[in-house]
């Protein structure tokens, strides 16, 4: 009798994933566990990064990649350009402190080398800004989350059928114009007037490896660039080009 010998199949390569702007890596853990390897970017010094990263421009870093041809090394572009110039909630709840339009627009300039990559990429940014394109939109409750935490994403060179926005489950939780409520959800942003603490935030966005409050309130939960990066694996048809 014959015994068929078992045939070892080598493992494929994960795709890499280039996430500039990375702040501590909200982001990058969703991708990590929907299936790439990340590398990250931030001009800010980033100890609290999980993946291997580099300290300085992401701006700068992205069009050195283009020149040299190392970006062909990567299957996807996730950026989070600097949101303060005419975020809705820095305008209308920081005004007195001089935040809101004061700030460089990055997005254009990101947007521009994002293009030449001739990679499928992400914009992230928050509600209320304009410059870029709404393709897909994100809320915590979509994921069970404890917070709301809107985000806005454009994709280039691919695209995903937009999830239902469920009806939320009540207030935030805090002050909002002299009235206190109490609700389901946190705020991860500001301190005092009933927002969150630090404990708080980590539980409601799934981030436990930085303690950092202004790490914490620029983070998107990984479960949202997780549902972003297996949607746009199950959207490719044939293997993503990854380097050996």
């Amino acid at each position: 009798m014959t015994h068929a010998i078992p045939i070892r199949r080598a493992s494929r390569p994960r795709p890499r994933l280039l996430d500039l702007f990375c702040c501590a890596g909200g982001a990058a853990m969703g991708y990590h566990r929907a299936g790439f390897d990340v590398f990250g970017v931030d001009i800010a010094p980033r100890p609290n990064y999980p993946f291997p990263h580099h300290q300085g421009d992401a701006v700068a870093y992205l069009a050195a990649l283009i020149t040299s041809g190392e970006i062909e090394q990567y299957a996807l572009v996730h950026t989070s350009p600097p949101c303060q110039g005419k975020c809705a909630l820095t305008v209308g709840t920081n005004a007195s402190q001089g935040w809101g339009g004061t700030h460089v627009d990055m997005v254009a300039p990101t947007r521009a080398l994002l293009e030449r990559t001739g990679l499928p990429y992400v914009i992230e940014q928050p509600n209320g800004r304009a410059q870029i394109k709404k393709d897909l939109s994100l809320c915590g409750e979509m994921f069970s989350l404890g917070v709301l935490r809107h985000r806005n994403f454009e994709l280039g060179r691919w695209s995903v059928r937009r999830p239902a926005h469920p009806r939320h489950r009540g207030y935030v939780r805090g002050y909002r114009h002299g009235v206190y409520r109490d609700g389901p959800y946190v705020a991860p942003y500001g301190s005092g007037g009933g927002k969150a603490t630090v404990p708080e935030m980590q539980q409601a966005m799934g981030i436990t490896w930085t303690d950092v409050r202004e790490e914490l309130t620029e983070a998107i939960p990984p479960a949202y660039a997780e549902w972003i990066g297996r949607a746009l694996l199950a959207s490719t048809r044939t293997d993503l080009a990854v380097a050996a």
